[in-house]
């Protein structure tokens, strides 16, 4: 599925995508942008919470610049999801892991800084 991920760009199933994207098992979603750029908000995993995962994983770029916002922290806990923040590098690595277990996970990814 992702066979790819550098500064700027992922490349999943040999497309190349150079904008945040949402990948799930069925696919990916591409231009997944935040109300406040590097903090992700409630508002901003509405789209992540329609997939319905057990497991939520946040790519927070090359240098883990993005955060998590304790609101979407909080929600996701009281909802029973797992839920990871790590650079991106290794937000591709644990998707590929937990997609290999079948879990059903959404890994939301920022591919810069």
């Amino acid at each position: 599925m992702i066979e790819e991920y550098e500064f700027g760009r992922i490349v999943v199933n040999k497309r190349e995508y150079t904008s945040d994207v949402i990948i799930h098992k069925d696919g990916v979603e591409v231009g997944w942008w935040r109300k406040e750029g590097h903090s992700v908000c409630l508002e901003d995993i509405k789209r992540i919470l329609d997939l319905k995962p057990e497991v939520v994983i946040f790519g927070t770029g090359a240098y883990g610049r993005m955060r998590v916002k304790d609101e979407v922290k909080r929600y996701l806990k009281e909802k029973g999801i797992d839920f990871f923040e790590l650079r991106t590098d290794e937000a591709v690595r644990l998707f590929k892991s937990l997609i290999d277990q079948n879990k059903r996970v959404v890994l939301a990814a920022h591919l810069t800084c």
